[in-house]
């Protein structure tokens, strides 16, 4: 059986009918674990997007638009919504278009489906559980740079000491990446919990988990070393990536960043297998789920816009289960 997680059912309606819609408001939650561990994987798609080195070309399928109708013979329509990680108010507008497809799906499909649980399981994924150390994997003068950088939103020393690189750069991520709102996958999911529909997380967390696991060691400490000597660079990228996002171009999201790795053939093989382990095999992953509550119809899809593009991305995917995908906005 499918790992997607249901909840209650019966949607009510989406505010009014205004040019744009905007999402409630999450209830702030406090402390270092809550608000690094949602926020963290929420952000990677935006935190970590700015350091991808993701190829593109002009002839890759779906490069542009931000919503997509699926249709099938026999079961009524889905749509999938390529969101962007971000709580930049902005971001988090929704388009008429985007407001009158929520309001109309009975079920909503995100990532990962979240819980108190889940903060606290992630946290504890954060660190090893065995005797290695982040200052020994990552050298002396690494982790201080790290201890400054995180500033008030380190954790104690033995706490940060057991950190695993991923993590680690996760951490810097949110640390300055961001402020405390909530981003908009997470406001979706807010605005649909209280429509009462039905929510389906594509994700088990440790699956999640185990796609930053499974990124070898010293990729995870040449992509921390990297982000902490090009901080500004790579923060400076934020910005064109939220505007290529406002622009529905897909296409240049996936390029906006593929001088991050410069001319260096090893960092490029870091980022190669980064890429592939939270976006190549997690799209797959969200496909296969996918593939019986599209039967049903009615599910509003929201996922990162970079699992959405190209030949191998997940309306390609969708395209090869037989569906017509259709561009919405």
């Amino acid at each position: 059986m499918d790992k997607c997680r249901k909840l209650v059912r019966r949607p009510t309606p989406l505010g009014g009918g205004s040019t744009a819609s905007r999402l409630p408001r999450a209830r702030r939650t406090d402390g270092v674990t809550n608000r690094v561990a949602r926020a963290a994987l929420c952000r990677v798609g935006l935190a970590l997007v700015v350091a991808l080195s993701v190829p593109s070309a002009a002839s890759e399928p779906f490069a542009q638009g931000l919503l997509w109708r699926l249709d099938k013979a026999g079961i009524p329509p889905s749509w999938v919504f390529g969101t962007l990680h971000s709580n930049d108010p902005r971001v988090k507008t929704l388009p008429t278009p985007v407001a009158r497809a929520f309001s109309r799906a009975r079920t909503f499909a995100m990532e990962i489906y979240w819980s108190e649980t889940e903060d606290q399981q992630f946290y504890e994924a954060m660190q090893f559980d065995d005797d290695r150390r982040l200052a020994t994997l990552v050298g002396d003068d690494v982790y201080s740079r790290l201890r400054q950088e995180l500033g008030t939103v380190a954790l104690p020393d033995e706490a940060l000491s057991r950190t695993k690189p991923w993590a680690a750069l996760l951490r810097i991520a949110t640390a300055r990446g961001m402020g405390d709102g909530p981003t908009l996958d997470r406001s979706l999911f807010i605005a649909a919990r209280e429509r009462r529909m039905t929510m389906l997380g594509l994700e088990w967390l440790d699956e999640q988990v185990a796609a930053f696991d499974a990124i070898p060691i010293e990729t995870q400490i040449a992509l921390l070393r990297h982000a902490l000597d090009h901080r500004a660079e790579l923060e400076a990228q934020i910005e064109p990536t939220i505007l290529a996002w406002l622009d529905r171009d897909l296409a240049a999201l996936a390029r906006i960043n593929r001088v991050a790795a410069g001319d260096d053939p090893d960092l490029r093989r870091h980022y190669a297998l980064l890429t592939q382990q939270l976006v190549v095999n997690r799209t797959a992953l969200m496909a296969y789920r996918l593939f019986l509550p599209l039967k049903r119809g009615r599910v509003f899809v929201a996922v990162g816009a970079l699992h959405l593009y190209g030949a191998n991305g997940l309306l390609a995917q969708l395209h090869e289960q037989g569906y017509r995908i259709r561009r919405i906005y």
